[in-house]
């Protein structure tokens, strides 16, 4: 860091929500760190006010992907700059084909902690998308990936098995254990997609750290996640889209786009339900395959709209997420990494839709 920069010194006044009950009058960022002590040169820093929130968290989104497969450097960095755009400041990327480690050299744009690359089975995901391979060969994809990745691992836990005509889980119980204790070996947690039910219990039994989506979730596997302490990531802005994928799929497939459609109606009690058993629930958008990023807002409401309350679904997205993915939020000597509202988020999560300010690393960047 040059002197200049480590000179660099901002003012953030107002009130700045370090906890959900620790409200703190101001912070100031040094060379891109908070202090909550006054700074030399803090006379002549530049200011910004308002209710301030560390940068929200989008824990599952996709940079570096689009609907066909990887997309080049300036794609990557317009989905990083919407997803900024809207205060998501630390990304979890869910899986990704393309190389995003350039990202890292950038301070003007969100932190990625990466899964690496999704591991599937052949013919059963998205086209371009996934190491496309069998079960004999998933712990060494695992292991490979664990050692690309930022301390996660990406499975595709269930998919449309075509001569079913319906999802079905994709990996047999003995893989799959020997699998995710090859991952906690490399220090690695691994997350998987699922949609349906029936991948969930050798999943969780396995020892998987996080579901991505769960609508699956029944009142019989739910215990199961609160037990184990597994968390979901439910991704309501991208179910959304399941009435759409049912009718495309209707004419080949009926039994899967009624079963679409059923986990789709189900979805807002699903995750309550999940959240009232203890499971711990995080925002994520799924961002970068068909969605457009920098919708982290909407999904925070979407959780209250499932019946999560307002304060616990903006934790989903701040504290609580960031402590999950063991990054700082606003402590002292924390990267300044924070959003300003007009308004205090707590009292009404449409907020965040609005930010008055964004700052990375002590900078304002929009």
């Amino acid at each position: 860091m040059s002197d200049h920069e480590a000179a660099r010194v901002l003012r953030v006044e107002g009130r700045v929500l370090v906890g959900p009950d620790d409200v703190r009058d101001g912070l100031w960022a040094v060379g891109g760190r908070v202090t909550y002590e006054r700074p030399p040169g803090a006379d002549g820093a530049d200011v910004v006010t308002g209710w301030v929130l560390p940068g929200l968290v989008d824990a599952h989104c996709h940079v570096g992907l689009d609907h066909h497969g990887a997309v080049d450097a300036a794609t990557s960095e317009k989905q990083a700059l919407d997803d900024r755009a809207a205060g998501a400041l630390l990304l979890r990327d869910a899986g990704s084909p393309a190389d995003t480690r350039w990202i890292d050299d950038r301070e003007d744009l969100p932190k990625i902690i990466r899964a690496g690359r999704h591991i599937a089975r052949p013919r059963r995901y998205t086209r371009n998308y996934a190491h496309e391979i069998e079960p004999g060969d998933l712990v060494a994809y695992v292991a490979r990936e664990a050692r690309r990745g930022d301390g996660w691992v990406k499975l595709v836990g269930d998919w449309i098995d075509r001569e079913v005509g319906d999802l079905t889980a994709c990996w047999p119980r003995r893989e799959v254990e020997e699998a995710i204790a090859e991952a906690h070996r490399l220090g690695a947690r691994v997350t998987a997609h699922c949609f349906a039910e029936d991948a969930l219990v050798d999943l969780v039994e396995a020892g998987i750290d996080c579901v991505e989506h769960a609508t699956g979730l029944t009142e019989d596997t739910i215990p199961l996640f609160a037990e184990r302490g597994v968390a979901i990531v439910p991704t309501l802005v991208n179910i959304a889209t399941f009435p759409e994928l049912a009718r495309g799929g209707e004419a080949k497939y009926p039994r899967w786009s009624a079963h679409m459609r059923r986990l789709h109606e189900r979805r807002y009690d699903t995750v309550r339900a999940a959240y009232d058993a203890g499971v711990p629930v995080f925002v994520g958008t799924d961002a970068g395959g068909v969605l457009a990023h920098g919708l982290v807002a909407d999904e925070v409401a979407e959780l209250v709209r499932a019946g999560i309350p307002p304060l616990e679904a903006l934790s989903a997205t701040a504290w609580g997420a960031r402590a999950w993915l063991g990054r700082p939020g606003l402590e002292e000597g924390a990267p300044a990494d924070l959003v300003v509202y007009d308004e205090d988020p707590r009292a009404d999560v449409r907020v965040l839709a609005a930010p008055r300010h964004i700052v990375l690393n002590g900078r304002v960047v929009g």
